[in-house]
């Protein structure tokens, strides 16, 4: 049962606003224990969401919303306690947004809590309306700018994912492969755009330096179309790693591409090209002092 403080007159509870750190204090196991059945009722959740944990996330939540009630409780949620309610709203909401979980889903933390506090609002608040209006559209409002809190976090959440997830796009759609002792590829596939094309050169250098290589093999036989941009892009990251002691050899010039470049008066100046990485592997094999010949094997 809900503990009923009737004992206030209408004019003094109208002024004072901490009963609700006082009812979520006095009714924290039974809010609780309707709040958990709240967030664990729909069953599409429960796949999702395991109930010992949403049980300690829960009970945190609300002991450390009882504290900043009865701190300072009001729309304006100013202060430490109000502080360190946001902090873990947001580390709630990160943590599920990494975890796939849909704003409405992580937004339903909160929002889930009002049915469960205003129970024990009209359980306290029986005998006085006026006080029971007041203090149910206080908390409406409070929970609702909590509720922002937590779709404001989960974007952020989201955005660290996205970031991230493209970051090891880029890294996987970029591999330096060794070919052979100070011989190096890189097969590139897709877009070439200035960003890649940072990743592309830092990739390069690095692998160029911690190999040792004199070649390096860049092949665009996955890359769509190239134009002026694309273009110059690789005759940068061809220079930066002649700077570095690598000759550079493009290959996958198709037919189109050689078309669209010279139609572009794009000038690729002295880099070997060839149209297939065969072929620049065994300019890059001689350049080693190598060379491919059939097997005298009978």
């Amino acid at each position: 049962m809900f503990v009923v403080d009737g004992t206030l007159d209408r004019e003094a509870s109208l002024a004072d606003t901490s009963g609700m750190g006082s009812i979520l204090k006095q009714n924290q196991p039974t809010i609780l224990r309707e709040w958990i059945g709240l967030q664990m009722a729909d069953s599409s959740r429960r796949k999702i969401m395991n109930e010992t944990e949403v049980g300690e996330q829960s009970r945190s939540f609300l002991s450390a919303l009882s504290q900043a009630c009865q701190t300072s409780y009001d729309q304006a949620m100013v202060g430490t306690h109000w502080d360190v309610v946001r902090a873990s709203l947001s580390d709630l909401s990160k943590n599920r947004a990494h975890a796939g979980f849909s704003p409405s889903e992580t937004a339903t933390f909160v929002f889930s809590l009002k049915e469960p506090l205003f129970t024990a609002l009209r359980h306290t608040y029986a005998a006085d309306p006026q006080r029971l209006n007041v203090e149910t559209m206080l908390a409406s409002a409070v929970l609702d700018k909590l509720g922002l809190v937590t779709i404001e976090a989960h974007q952020r959440g989201r955005e660290q994912v996205i970031a991230r997830q493209q970051k090891e796009l880029l890294d996987l759609s970029t591999p330096v492969i060794k070919l052979w002792e100070g011989i190096l590829a890189v097969p590139l596939i897709g877009t070439l755009d200035s960003e890649r094309t940072q990743t592309v050169m830092g990739t390069l250098l690095e692998a160029i330096v911690s190999s040792n290589a004199t070649v390096a093999i860049i092949d665009i036989t996955g890359v769509p179309t190239v134009d002026t941009m694309v273009a110059q892009h690789l005759l940068k990251t061809v220079a930066a790693a002649r700077l570095m002691g690598a000759e550079c050899i493009i290959s996958g010039i198709r037919p189109q591409i050689a078309q669209t470049i010279v139609h572009l008066g794009v000038d690729l100046g002295d880099v070997k090209t060839k149209s297939t990485l065969a072929d620049a592997l065994r300019i890059a094999l001689s350049k080693r002092g190598l060379a491919i010949g059939a097997s005298t094997d009978t």
